[in-house]
């Protein structure tokens, strides 16, 4: 049944608009918004709580699920087989929460909602990080995550009919279904993450002595993209200085980017579809895969919930 709801979805291209900024390195400034916000849905939460180890392992999880996840945009026409893998992962994942509540990763409405965040730090990258996005250019990224959503022949009902109807949806959601718990809370404190790779040469002392301010500054940069619902009921206040303080940090952003050269604006699984686009990459080069580093935990590699290619 899946494949004939794939059959006929063509996969997004370098024309598109989420080509163009998915993939982008900027989008992992939003991880823990994306996180927080996926984990707030009762369903996805309580997955997370039941059957992820990614508060043990955060960076390594991250950054080898940019991989899979990436690839559906990006594979070309490998996309739909991708998307096949990615739904694969879910499967297990299912179970009974504390409040007695069914849940399985992969109900409709639950796994598009983890879709329907990745289609908003898209469009938040593009809009608060970036140049800044058109009414028409919204609507043309919205059009293009439903096409994006079919690669993975899931069921079309949770999806709304128009960015009008998402922009409702959103709100719904915001206001009437997402809870303050333990995963979200969990994402939101940096006090004891561990160094990020970018600083691995920055001694563990020094990572100590900065952790904490960082960790601050980045709970008040993610605040900052919650809705307004959202961020009323975890107990955070924003005001109209810190709405034009992350403003101002979206331009400088945005403006700091284009002296990274273009080559080292993308995650490597969109850099492939880039080059094999351009032609300086053979059409039929196996998909590039996460470095062993980001590999999960040795006793966890061959559960079926888990992207760990043998690399």
């Amino acid at each position: 049944m899946g494949g004939d709801r794939q059959r006929g979805c063509e996969p997004l291209g370098p024309g598109s608009l989420t080509w163009r900024y998915f993939g982008d390195w900027r989008g992992v400034l939003l991880a823990p918004w994306a996180g927080a916000m996926q984990n707030m849905h009762p369903q996805l939460g309580a997955g997370v709580a039941e059957h992820s180890r990614f508060f043990e392992e955060r960076w390594q999880r991250l950054f080898r699920s940019l991989y899979p996840i990436g690839g559906v945009v990006y594979d070309g026409p490998r996309a739909a087989e991708t998307a096949r893998q990615v739904r694969g992962y879910h499967r297990t994942i299912k179970g009974t929460d504390r409040a007695g509540r069914p849940y399985h990763a992969l109900d409709p409405d639950t796994y598009y909602w983890a879709h329907a965040t990745f289609f908003m730090l898209t469009l938040l990258v593009a809009d608060r990080l970036g140049p800044g996005l058109t009414e028409a250019e919204k609507r043309q990224l919205f059009d293009e995550h439903v096409q994006w959503w079919r690669l993975y022949g899931m069921s079309m009902r949770p999806v709304p009919t128009s960015w009008d109807a998402f922009q409702e949806y959103w709100t719904h959601m915001a206001e009437n279904v997402l809870e303050d718990n333990r995963p979200t809370r969990d994402v939101l404190d940096l006090t004891l993450i561990a160094k990020p790779p970018a600083l691995r040469l920055l001694p563990d002392a020094g990572w100590r002595l900065v952790r904490g301010p960082l960790g601050r500054a980045f709970v008040w940069f993610t605040v900052g993209f919650f809705p307004p619902a959202v961020r009323h009921r975890l107990g955070y206040t924003w005001t109209a200085r810190d709405k034009r303080r992350l403003r101002r940090i979206g331009r400088f952003v945005h403006w700091g980017w284009k002296l990274v050269p273009p080559s080292r604006r993308y995650h490597p699984r969109a850099r492939a579809g880039w080059e094999r686009e351009r032609g300086v990459r053979d059409p039929d080069a196996p998909p590039v895969e996460t470095p062993a580093r980001n590999l999960p935990l040795p006793g966890e590699r061959d559960l079926p919930q888990h992207y760990s290619p043998r690399v």
